[in-house]
C-alpha cells in the first residue's frame, strides 16, 4: 500500500449499509464520522451499542471508537466540516407503485450542499435507479452555498445481511462508477486495504450492475423453488437435484437452496424497481415479473400444507421458529414470517413465536394476538405444529428428541430444509419440508 494514507470520511445514514461501511472503513485506518438525524439511535451508538444485530459489528464499532477513528453525530455541519469524502447510505424504500422512494437521498444531497466547506467527493452507496446519481449531482449543484467542487461517484454495496462485515473484507469485487477518473481513483485508493478486485465503469453501468446482480440472484431462488414444487409432485428430492446442478461450474451452487422465498431490504425492492425501470423504457420484463410472482406464492406454501394436513387450523397452537428474513440479522423487512403469521391468524390459529434476535423488531409489525416465547423450548411446549421460517444455527442444532418430547404432536413444517430426512426418520416426528418427500406419522 505504498503511498496509501487515511482520509476523513463522513457517512450519512447508519442503517445496515452505512453503519457497516463506517465501521469497516475505520478498521482499515480512515477517520469516519457517521451522521444520522435519529437522536436516540445516535445516542445508542455513541454509547458503543449497535442499533442492529449484525455479526461482529458491535465489537468493530467499539474497537474503532476507542481508537478515536469512528464517531457518531446528529450535527451535519460539524460532521461534514473536515470531510474529504461523504458517503450517502440512506434508505431507498419502495413506493406503493414499485418505484424507488428517493426522499432521504434528496435530503442528504441538500444537507451536503448546505454544509460542505471544501471540495469533496460524494459517494452513493444506496441502491439507486439508473440516472439517479446525475440527479444527485444536480441537486447538490443547485443548492451549493459555497464555491466548491463536488464530484459524485457510485459505489454500490454487495453485502449479505448477517455476514456484511465478513463480506466487506472478503468481497468478490468493488464496483466504482464515475464521470471523473480522478475521483474514481481516490475511491479505489480508499478501498485499497480491503484487497478486493476493483471494477471501474461509468455511473449508469454501476447503477445497473447492482440491480441486475440482485435480480439474477432472485431469479435463481425462484427457479429452484419452482423446481422444488415439481419435485414434491413427482417424489424427487430438490436437495439432491440442486446439488447435482451446482456441480456444473456454469451454474454454481450459490442461491440454489429451496425454501419459502427471498425477503429482506434488497431483493423484493430491487426486483420491483427494475421491472418499473424497464416499463419506463417500454420494455416488458416478463421474466422478472414471474420471479416476483413465484416468490409471493412461495411464502404461503407452508400454511397451505398445514391446512391440508389438519383440515382446520382454528385453535391449533402453532410455534413459529424464526422471524427475521434470514439468520444472523434482526431485519424483518419482507420476512416470510410476516406473510405466514398473517395467514395463520386469519385461520384462527394460536401463534407463539421465537427468534433469538428479531422479536423486538417484530412486535410492532406483527398482529397483537400472537405470543412470544423466550426460548425454543417455550415456543415448542405443547405445540400442535411448528413452522421453521429462519434457519438460525440454534434451530438447526436443537435436539430433535426435545422436539419430539416437548410438542403436543411433533409435526414440523420446515420452510428452510434445516434437517436431513435420514435424521428425521430416527425420531417420531412428522416432517414436511420444501421440495422433498414428506415423512408422515400417525398423529391426529
Amino acid at each position: 500500500m505504498k503511498g496509501w494514507q487515511p482520509l476523513k470520511i463522513s457517512i450519512i445514514g447508519t442503517g445496515y449499509v452505512g453503519l457497516v461501511t463506517g465501521a469497516c472503513l475505520a478498521e482499515i485506518g480512515h477517520h469516519v464520522t457517521c451522521v444520522d438525524i435519529d437522536e436516540q439511535k445516535v445516542g445508542m451508538m455513541q454509547a458503543g451499542h449497535s442499533p442492529i444485530y449484525e455479526a461482529g459489528l458491535e465489537a468493530l464499532m467499539q474497537k474503532n471508537m476507542e481508537a478515536e477513528k469512528l464517531s457518531f453525530t446528529t450535527d451535519s455541519r460539524g460532521g461534514f466540516q473536515h470531510a474529504d469524502v461523504i458517503y450517502i447510505a440512506v434508505g431507498t424504500p419502495q413506493n406503493p407503485d414499485g418505484t424507488t422512494d428517493l426522499t432521504a437521498v434528496e435530503v442528504a444531497a441538500e444537507l451536503i450542499a448546505q454544509h460542505v466547506v471544501k471540495d469533496v467527493i460524494v459517494v452513493t452507496k444506496s441502491t439507486l435507479p439508473v440516472g439517479t446519481n446525475a440527479w444527485v449531482k444536480e441537486q447538490i449543484r443547485l443548492n451549493l452555498r459555497r464555491d466548491v467542487t463536488v464530484e459524485v461517484v457510485h459505489n454500490p454495496e454487495f453485502l449479505r445481511e448477517g455476514s456484511a462485515v465478513y463480506d466487506t473484507f472478503n468481497g468478490d469485487r468493488i464496483v466504482i462508477g464515475a464521470e471523473s477518473r480522478e475521483a474514481a481513483l481516490i475511491i479505489e485508493k480508499i478501498n485499497e486495504p480491503f484487497d478486493v478486485p476493483v471494477f471501474m465503469t461509468d455511473i449508469n453501468n454501476a447503477e445497473m450492475i447492482k440491480y441486475a446482480s440482485n435480480a439474477f440472484l432472485a431469479t435463481k431462488i425462484s427457479f429452484i423453488n419452482e423446481i422444488a414444487n415439481i419435485c414434491e409432485k413427482i417424489g424427487a428430492d430438490v436437495g439432491e437435484v440442486s446439488y447435482g446442478m451446482g456441480l456444473d461450474k456454469r451454474i454454481g451452487s450459490h442461491f440454489l437452496q429451496a425454501g419459502i422465498g427471498y425477503g429482506g431490504s434488497c431483493f423484493p425492492k430491487d426486483t420491483s424497481a427494475l421491472v418499473h425501470l424497464a416499463g419506463g423504457v417500454e420494455h416488458d420484463f416478463e421474466l422478472l415479473k414471474s420471479v416476483i410472482r413465484v416468490n409471493n406464492h412461495q411464502q404461503a406454501t407452508l400454511v397451505d400444507k398445514a391446512k391440508q394436513r389438519f383440515g382446520s387450523l382454528a385453535g391449533k397452537r402453532i410455534a413459529i421458529l424464526g422471524l427475521a428474513y434470514k439468520p444472523n440479522t434482526d431485519d424483518m423487512r419482507e420476512a416470510a414470517s410476516l406473510t405466514v403469521i398473517e395467514r395463520l391468524v386469519e385461520e384462527k390459529a394460536a401463534v407463539i413465536a421465537y427468534d433469538p434476535h428479531a422479536i423486538e423488531k417484530a412486535k410492532p409489525i406483527l398482529p397483537r394476538s400472537i405470543a412470544y416465547g423466550g426460548s425454543l423450548q417455550e415456543a415448542l411446549t405443547e405445540a400442535d405444529a411448528a413452522f421453521i421460517l429462519t434457519e438460525w444455527d440454534e434451530i438447526k442444532r436443537f435436539p430433535l428428541s426435545d422436539v419430539e418430547s416437548l410438542m403436543n404432536s411433533p409435526i414440523l413444517f420446515d420452510g428452510r430444509n434445516c434437517f436431513q430426512l435420514e435424521e428425521i426418520r430416527k425420531h417420531n416426528i412428522e416432517y414436511h419440508s420444501v421440495g422433498r418427500p414428506s415423512i408422515k406419522r400417525a398423529f391426529l
